[in-house]
């Protein structure tokens, strides 16, 4: 057993010492002291750690890229440019807790410092970590920024580019790269227009060769970028604070759709209802007569509570909007729920079937185990209908063909049959009718299931799930997991790392 709030332990001092400093021989005084004990180790809220679970949740990605270029030294934003790009996005991380974030440093050469993730505290350190003063480049490249995002091998691109622009030029080119790749763009552009000098280590002011001094200014080609590519662009208000709500409103004006990802998270037996509940029975033995009722307290001692309180009442709510059709009362519900359960998830994914969000459905079916063959039939045939409502037959006959192997399921053979039909009408661009979708009975009956399968189920992997064309799908799926663990110290980036920024120091042509 561990407790997940230690830090209330420190309240066991005052109330240790009040218990024996007390000369007052009544028992009352002291048993008004134990309950208070108890309410601390409530506080503290003891665990039994069972492992790590599967839970979908909806977010955006969102890649930031930073400009670590000598020109955000610049003054011009108090304490400067940097400073203030730092302090902003560690606000804007506080106000999206749930977003998966990658954050990316830049100067003549892009550099990632943190992948797509939801732990925010690992952008942080990777944030606090960073000293440009190791940091040799001056020159902006936002070809080789864009290059680089254009690689990585995700659905959306949504990227927030904090920068001042530095001395691009090729405003066509830039153009062509974004609209190539589909990157949505906002930008948060750092500096004045009519600039400032950059202030160098010792003092003196930065020049160019030919001994002028160097005037740093936002490069008006970001505005122009994007206007041509349909983005936002912000500038610095006043305060960190203020400008991370500006670009917080900017991504929720945008109503982009949040991608539906997979992390990992510890699973706990919750102990914290028992003290509590002693503490309420010795209450009422002191203060009520009512005596009779303290037997239904009694047996409450034996039940487990898994999920908090508030997770039965949204769960029923969520049932009762699904009869009623009201599917996005439901799917709000549903992400409402701290702990998921394999009634939960059964119901979210059917959700996301009927609004007609099949790879989101797909998803999250598949992140349900169980060792259930009834449960792990309806899996199969709901899997198989998604695929076949993305034309993905192959697949669709795999699961249907799986369904059918753990039991007789009528729909599932007449649609199987018919999956031949729809493979020869895409050929022939035939206009075939679709195979029944899911019934409300298999739609809902899952929810039926009894705790005691449930606590079963959930633990268990659900054989056969990574057959077929499964295997792709779960790589990628992988990628996303994420292990809430934040007990990592800060450690300083390597000087390989800055190796990395540095890269192609000697044959920068514009060093500022």
């Amino acid at each position: 057993m561990i407790l997940l709030y230690p830090i209330f332990l420190w309240l066991f001092i005052p109330v240790i010492t009040l218990f024996f400093i007390r000369k007052n021989k009544s028992i009352m005084p002291k048993v008004h002291l134990i309950i208070l004990l108890l309410i601390v180790i409530t506080l503290c809220r003891p665990v039994v750690k069972l492992g790590l679970q599967e839970q979908a949740i909806e977010a955006k990605e969102i890649i930031i890229a930073l400009d670590v270029s000598y020109s955000m030294k610049a003054k011009d934003i108090l304490p400067n440019r940097y400073d203030f790009a730092k302090e902003t996005l560690s606000s804007f991380l506080k106000s999206n807790p749930k977003d998966n974030i990658m954050l990316i440093a830049f100067t003549t050469n892009p550099l990632l410092l943190s992948p797509l993730t939801t732990d925010h505290a690992l952008i942080e350190i990777a944030l606090k970590s960073l000293n440009p003063e190791y940091i040799l480049t001056k020159g902006t490249s936002l070809k080789k920024l864009f290059k680089k995002i254009a690689s990585m091998q995700h659905e959306q691109k949504n990227l927030l580019l904090i920068t001042d622009g530095g001395e691009e030029h090729d405003l066509t080119a830039l153009t062509e790269q974004l609209k190539e790749e589909n990157i949505k763009l906002t930008v948060l552009a750092l500096g004045s227009t009519q600039g400032t000098t950059i202030e160098k280590p010792n003092g003196t002011l930065l020049k160019d060769k030919e001994g002028n001094l160097v005037i740093s200014r936002i490069n008006p080609l970001l505005k122009k970028l994007v206007s041509n590519t349909g983005g936002t662009y912000l500038n610095a208000s006043n305060t960190p604070t203020t400008t991370a709500k500006h670009l917080q409103n900017a991504f929720e004006k945008q109503a982009q759709k949040n991608n539906l990802i997979t992390k990992k998270q510890y699973r706990y037996n919750e102990f914290y209802q028992f003290p509590l509940l002693l503490a309420l029975l010795l209450f009422l033995m002191l203060h009520t007569r009512a005596i009779k009722y303290l037997i239904i307290l009694f047996s409450l001692l034996g039940m487990q509570v898994q999920a908090s309180m508030l997770d039965g009442y949204y769960l029923d709510q969520a049932y009762e909007s699904y009869y009623k059709k009201d599917l996005n009362k439901t799917k709000e519900l549903l992400l409402q729920l701290e702990t998921s359960s394999l009634q939960s998830q059964f119901a979210l994914a059917n959700t996301y079937y009927r609004l007609h969000d099949y790879k989101k459905a797909i998803l999250l079916y598949r992140t349900i185990r169980s060792t259930s063959p009834k449960v792990k039939q309806k899996l199969y045939y709901n899997l198989a209908n998604s695929y076949t409502k993305l034309k993905e037959y192959d697949k669709a006959k795999l699961y249907y063909t799986k369904a059918l192997q753990l039991g007789e399921e009528s729909d599932a053979l007449h649609n199987l049959a018919l999956i031949a039909l729809l493979q020869k009408s895409k050929e022939t661009q035939l206009g075939i009718t679709h195979p029944k979708s899911q019934s409300s009975a298999s739609s809902t009956n899952d929810d039926t299931q009894s705790k005691e399968e449930q606590s079963k189920e959930e633990s268990q992997t659900s054989s056969g799930s990574g057959a077929g064309g499964e295997s792709k799908a779960g790589n990628k799926k992988e990628k996303k997991k994420r292990i809430l663990d934040r007990q990592q110290e800060s450690q300083p980036l390597s000087s390989k790392v800055y190796e990395l920024i540095n890269k192609g120091y000697i044959r920068e042509t514009q060093p500022w």
